[in-house]
């Protein structure tokens, strides 16, 4: 690296670090989750307001390949956080509520967005057409797992019926859509993928059956040391289990990426298998030591990146048209999925209607799997601008239609379960009980 390019680097991270640190706090001030002032930063950076010749300017050719691998270190960490944080416990005890949002929220989404596919094909169809087709409908079924986790938090919906069924729906949700996107990948670039990609379900087995339970004892043998008071001293026991954890990531990730598939599925995939009994001590101190790198750092990298690959500018009213058909198809399919189901399961009107308004929220995971789909050429330049304002657009429509299902839930979080509770007491499926846990589904709020 040229004395030029260090030099364009760091002031280009300083650019995006501080930029994305004072978006994501002044969206906090306006009750926006911070994701969606980290991702307007992005756009900023982009050709959209400043213009091609200034962004380039801004972010030489020959700097964007180190801001990528920066960004592609991040968005590891972060879906191996994803993958941490799903747990399928939270289904027991959530009855048909869960069962029924779940699928009708994945279900019409799916249909609608692979309808729409069809339609936006001949103008913007990239790669295989099914491969097209089936990311389409994925990216519109997507919801943001973490950024979920944080506005139940902060409207005090977190030992609601209402909080617990909706993360336990985004948790299914996020799993079966990874699950797919990995069925397009092999479709997107069937051409190059041989033997390798048939490793993958004995590859899922051996995660499960063998480095599952090799954690699991590393975690019990750091914690007896320490109760006995032998071997590395605690922040150093700490650290060496941080390390491993790091180390089988990064494995992780490779191997997937090797097979033929994306490193992502690798990353999310050991997040999933990491052992969360006893205090979570591998995962839960794994993500204290790297989410400040990722959160503060890399990941406002990663939106940088992808905001530089919006651009607004030449929209024209087709494409316009386009947007307001991917917005009602969104914003419909997955509120309406979302409500006919709860009310299938027994649930209340206003109950079902908050649930469709906190699973339209998908943040930074509709952007990752935008990312994927520009990366394995499934989308124009034109649909993946399109397809990021609708991401914006739906999260930072969930705190307004919140604030109008249930009024009360941003001031008090009582109130706010005294809401959620009381309006519909077949809220839940029969033998149901009240949500005990702070954060279903999650051990922690990723903001």
């Amino acid at each position: 690296m040229t004395p030029s390019q260090t030099l364009s680097l760091f002031l280009d991270l300083a650019l995006i670090l501080g930029l994305a640190r004072v978006l994501g706090v002044a969206a906090r001030a306006l009750g926006q989750p911070a994701v969606i002032g980290e991702i307007l930063a992005g756009i900023l950076l982009g050709p959209t307001l400043l213009g091609a010749h200034l962004s380039d300017a801004l972010f030489p050719a020959e700097v964007r390949p180190l801001l990528s691998t920066l960004a592609g270190v991040g968005l590891a960490l972060f879906m191996f956080a994803v993958g941490s944080e799903i747990d399928l416990g939270v289904l027991r005890g959530r009855g048909r509520v869960t069962g029924w949002a779940t699928v009708l929220s994945t279900a019409l989404p799916l249909a609608l967005g692979a309808g729409l596919a069809w339609l936006l094909a001949d103008a913007h169809r990239q790669g295989p057409l099914p491969a097209f087709v089936l990311f389409f409908a994925v990216a519109m079924a997507a919801t943001a797992f973490p950024v979920l986790a944080r506005i139940i938090a902060d409207r005090g919906l977190t030992r609601t019926r209402i909080g617990t069924t909706a993360l336990a729906c985004a948790a299914m949700t996020d799993l079966l859509v990874w699950i797919m996107l990995a069925a397009v990948a092999a479709m997107a670039t069937g051409k190059d993928l041989d033997w390798r990609l048939a490793l993958l379900v004995p590859y899922v087995v051996l995660m499960i059956a063998v480095v599952r339970p090799l954690l699991r004892r590393a975690s019990e043998a750091s914690r007896r040391r320490k109760a006995r008071g032998t071997g590395s001293p605690g922040p150093r026991e700490d650290l060496n289990l941080v390390v491993l954890v790091l180390v089988g990531l990064l494995l992780s990730a490779a191997c997937t990426e090797w097979m033929g598939l994306h490193y992502i599925f690798g990353a999310f995939l050991f997040g999933a298998v990491v052992p969360r009994d006893g205090g979570g001590t591998l995962s839960e101190g794994a993500l204290q030591r790297m989410e400040p790198l990722s959160r503060l750092l890399l990941l406002p990298v990663y939106f940088a990146l992808a905001g530089l690959k919006v651009d607004l500018s030449g929209l024209a009213l087709a494409d316009l048209g386009a947007l307001a058909a991917i917005l009602v198809a969104a914003m419909a399919g997955k509120f309406l999925g979302a409500y006919l189901g709860a009310r299938l399961g027994g649930s209340g009107r206003r109950p079902a209607a908050a649930l469709g308004a906190l699973l339209n929220t998908r943040g930074l995971t509709e952007l990752v799997v935008l990312g994927l789909g520009l990366e394995l050429g499934l989308l124009d330049g034109t649909l993946y601008s399109l397809m990021v304002v609708m991401a914006v657009v739906t999260t930072a429509l969930t705190g307004p239609l919140l604030n109008r299902i249930l009024p009360t839930s941003g001031r008090s979080g009582t109130t706010a379960g005294t809401t959620a509770g009381t309006s519909a007491p077949a809220d839940s499926g029969p033998g149901e009980r009240p949500a005990r846990e702070a954060v279903p589904g999650s051990r922690r709020a990723t903001p």
